[in-house]
């Protein structure tokens, strides 16, 4: 078995788990000033955060580099309505509405977190080789 634990450098990881918490109701399984372990509600590891220019990692020690080039956090999730609710209520910037995606032919929409990652919420769906 194999599984990927995504992640990203953030500016202030404190600040960014409050707010992945407070659109996807994520939980922060090991808080930190330097690393946050996010998961489901089922406990189910999904993102971490990890402050830029710490434990020396090479891909996290210039916070100037353009953020997410080449990047795309892609959710899916049965949730999907309610983060745009959430996000909604905060009156944060939806940079692609919701409409439905001509592949997978699920709606979806997309938005930017705090540091600047593009994030995709598609309704919940399995890939269909």
């Amino acid at each position: 078995m194999s599984k990927v634990d995504p992640i990203i450098a953030v500016k202030n990881v404190n600040k960014s788990a409050e707010w992945y918490r407070k659109i996807f109701g994520f939980k922060n399984a090991h808080g930190g000033d330097h690393f946050a372990v996010l998961t489901t509600k089922e406990d189910e590891i999904i993102l971490c955060l990890h402050a830029w220019e710490k434990d020396n990692h090479p891909t996290m020690t210039n916070p100037k580099i353009k953020i997410g080039n080449g990047l795309l956090l892609y959710f899916r999730t049965a949730d999907w309505r309610e983060i745009k609710q959430n996000l909604d209520k905060i009156g944060w910037i939806i940079e692609e509405e919701i409409h439905q995606n001509k592949n997978s032919l699920k709606q979806e929409f997309s938005f930017r977190d705090p540091d600047g990652y593009f994030l995709t919420v598609t309704e919940f769906h399995e890939f269909e080789g």
